[in-house]
């Protein structure tokens, strides 16, 4: 049985990666969806007239706003942070990871307590999850700011080793709020 108290530091860089490919994709597609178009069409007594001054999301259904495809992939990527965050073990990305990148690899050098990055997946899963309400609820740009903090996370750490989210797991640890146990199963 793998020691679960200790991971490949390598896995959460590698996970990281494709979800900012992943982040990437939903921050230009909401940036071309509804999020950010202005040219509502206003129902009046007199007929339907558009402005161009107006945001559509607040005017759009909650069909319309639930069906736009930066939506919809931001939703999938929430999804997958649940996951990260409620079953680490079986996330596809880490899954991915153990199964075919790790075997290839030399043998891992520097090991992490697992319980840091399960935190930022869950920060992460709080970013898009603000992002996936105001957008239901008709906050123009709510949905391209949410994909792009995250993507900015997401990019940090795949690129640079910089999980930020492991980063507030360790303040908030120091100051004593969170995680002063000893290792916990991944």
């Amino acid at each position: 049985m793998p020691d679960v108290s200790r991971i490949d530091a390598r896995g959460p860089r590698f996970a990281a990666s494709i979800t900012a490919v992943l982040l990437l994709v939903a921050t230009l597609l909401s940036l071309l969806g509804i999020a950010t178009r202005r040219g509502a069409v206003t129902f009046t007594s007199a007929g339907a007239t558009v402005s161009p001054s107006d945001w559509a999301l607040p005017q759009a259904t909650l069909g319309d706003r639930a069906a736009d495809p930066g939506f919809l992939l931001l939703l999938v990527i929430a999804l997958l942070f649940v996951w990260g965050v409620a079953a680490p073990r079986t996330a596809p990305w880490g899954v991915i990871y153990r199964r075919v990148v790790q075997p290839r690899l030399a043998p891992p050098t520097e090991f992490e307590d697992p319980r840091p990055p399960r935190f930022a997946q869950g920060v992460g899963l709080l970013v898009t999850a603000v992002g996936l309400v105001l957008h239901l609820a008709g906050v123009p740009w709510a949905l391209p700011i949410a994909a792009a903090m995250a993507f900015v996370a997401a990019f940090l750490n795949a690129v640079f080793g910089l999980c930020l989210g492991c980063q507030l797991y360790l303040v908030l640890q120091r100051a004593g709020l969170i995680g002063r146990r000893g290792p916990a199963p991944a």
